[in-house]
């Protein structure tokens, strides 16, 4: 069973990590909203930084709502240091708006502050879908990420630390905690700040019954869904030794596994492929990207081939 393939519904466009003036974002939470609606989403997380120097903030968003776009409140949470001295980046949506402030006055650790860890599993706890925030650009060990046994998914793709810094990437994490036998899936976000072209880059299609937080949030815990900068994956299915992999016209279908293995088809357009599976005999897991003309790419949650 693929859930985003097998799951009930239809598919939402989605961005879970983004920023307004209620912390360091350029614009007001209602223009946020209306930009994400006005470009076809369907739902938006907004998650500003959950610190006291901007009030440990849990914005409001249910009066931006209608007209077919919903919102998820949610915060990105900073606690505790990791191995580079720096303060953790967790991605929490989904949470209450009554969720207990960290002791994180600013973004510097201080002493007494609950672990990285600690503050990863409260959010969970109380009903968070949680993330890995931008794994390179924080500078994460391997052993920093082993820590956080909360999260749920790694983020992939961060746009802003795609335009900001050239360090978006979180694959390299990700696919080491899958190899220890991490059960982890993945998402493609903007972390918009709306103060470069940091917005519209990177999403989560959601396949859910309805438009709604709770739905929308289940699918996520779920992983009923697949990430993308623009191309469209329409199904995934393993016959036998087989994975066929269909999707919008794209020019390359990649499977990886454990370690070096992958298998990679290219062509023009294509919209189905049939990948052989020997490569991955080894391997528990796999995952599949696909990549247009453009260079832009979407990509399935990992499949654990012993389901």
């Amino acid at each position: 069973m693929i859930p985003a393939f097998t799951a009930p519904g239809r598919f939402w466009r989605g961005n879970l990590h983004t920023h307004s003036t209620r912390s360091d974002g350029a614009l007001e939470p209602e223009e946020v909203c209306r930009r994400y609606r006005a470009e076809g989403y369907d739902f938006l997380a907004l998650t500003d930084h959950f610190v006291g120097l901007y009030g440990f903030p849990i914005v409001d968003t249910r009066p931006f709502r209608g007209n077919g776009f919903t919102t998820i409140l949610g915060a990105e949470l900073h606690s505790g240091a990791m191995a580079n001295g720096e303060l953790w980046h967790i991605l929490a949506v989904g949470l209450p708006d009554d969720f207990a402030p960290s002791h994180s006055p600013h973004f510097l650790p201080v002493e007494g502050q609950e672990s990285g860890a600690d503050l990863a599993a409260r959010a969970r706890a109380a009903g968070a879908f949680v993330a890995i925030a931008h794994p390179q650009w924080s500078g994460l060990t391997l052993e920093d990420a082993r820590s956080l046994e909360a999260a749920h998914a790694v983020e992939v793709y961060n746009h802003g630390c795609a335009m900001g810094c050239d360090r978006p990437d979180g694959f390299h994490t990700l696919d080491l905690l899958l190899s220890e036998g991490r059960r982890l899936d993945l998402i493609a976000t903007d972390d918009a700040h709306f103060t470069e072209p940091d917005h519209f880059g990177g999403w989560v299609m959601v396949k859910a019954e309805e438009n709604t937080p709770d739905a929308l949030l289940a699918a996520l815990k779920a992983g009923a869904y697949y990430s993308s900068q623009g191309p469209e994956l329409r199904g995934i299915e393993i016959e036998g030794n087989t994975l066929r992999v269909t999707c919008s016209a794209v020019a390359a279908i990649i499977v990886q596994g454990q370690g070096s293995a992958a298998t990679a088809l290219h062509g023009s357009s294509l919209t189905q492929g049939d990948v052989p599976l020997d490569r991955f005999a080894n391997s528990p897991w796999i995952r599949v990207t696909v990549m247009d003309r453009a260079g832009k790419r979407a990509w399935s949650n990992p499949i654990w081939l012993d389901d």
